[in-house]
């Protein structure tokens, strides 16, 4: 429960935080991209505005909404909203929110969502302390992994959550993104054509890096007393175009894959990139 400084607390806490938070949507109509997902008919978008979700992972790269999604899991079916890390919750945590959800649920009839991000870091352990929540509807459990699920996650529990996929973000997508930053009042106030389609281009469908990077160039914009974010000063924020590699995982193959593509098609330039 909110006590009379609770308000004031979450403005300092805004106030502070990076710009790809504070450019979080605050309802589903608000998320750029994932149409697979939140299109006219899809299954995610129909079963959260019934206000009915059920458990589920969110499978995919970096910045793609997975987070933003859980969140509005939450918000949108009035289900209180607890969020754990995989990298510093143990088991203890996780029964101690399930507690907490058992009492919610019975004193106040309103369900929790459990975020765990990472939950692919978790063992077998503490994976099967999820299953007694998970099985009675204790919490609608939204976990969320960069690493194949079916490889990280144990058999239990994926067979009692739902799998949704989120792929990276379409150029158009960040543009979009992009331009939302500028018309909530990000100085200097705009970004040259140029500039926008490379930060859009670059970002690798990742709308966290192409805001964070957006944020540090309209700092450095700004304190040089530039009128617009250029494309220079975006190279500067970005260094150089990400490709996005895991030793173990599916990208590994992904990116041999483009490599070996490229030499086939005698693309020099294509191959050079692949084997940065």
């Amino acid at each position: 429960m909110d006590d009379l400084f609770a308000a004031e607390r979450r403005v300092r806490r805004q106030a502070v935080e990076p710009l790809a938070a504070q450019l979080r949507p605050a309802h589903l109509e608000e998320v750029v991209g994932q149409q697979h997902l939140l299109g006219d008919g899809a299954a995610f978008g129909v079963m959260v505005r019934s206000g009915r979700p059920v458990s589920m992972i969110l499978w995919g790269p970096p910045g793609t909404g997975k987070t933003t999604l859980a969140r509005l899991v939450a918000s949108e079916t009035d289900a209180a909203f607890e969020s754990l890390s995989a990298v510093t919750a143990g088991v203890k945590d996780v029964r101690a929110v399930l507690a907490t959800a058992q009492r919610r649920l019975e004193q106040d009839e309103r369900r929790t969502v459990l975020f765990l991000d990472e939950i692919h870091r978790f063992n077998k352990a503490q994976q099967d302390a999820l299953l007694p929540g998970v099985e009675v509807g204790t919490v609608i459990l939204v976990g969320a992994t960069t690493e194949n699920p079916f490889f990280e996650v144990n058999s239990p529990l994926i067979s009692r959550s739902t799998l949704f996929r989120l792929e990276p973000l379409e150029p158009g997508d960040v543009v979009q993104l992009i331009d939302r930053a500028f018309e909530r009042g990000l100085e200097p106030g705009s970004i040259d054509a140029d500039a926008r389609e490379a930060l859009a281009d670059r970002s690798g469908g990742d709308a966290r890096l192409a805001l964070n990077a957006l944020e540090v160039a309209a700092t450095i914009a700004s304190g040089r007393g530039e009128a617009s974010v250029s494309f220079p000063v975006i190279e500067e924020a970005l260094q150089r175009r990400i490709v996005r590699y895991d030793k173990a995982g599916d990208q590994h193959y992904d990116v041999i894959s483009a490599f070996i593509k490229s030499v086939r098609g005698s693309d020099p330039d294509a191959a050079a990139y692949w084997l940065e």
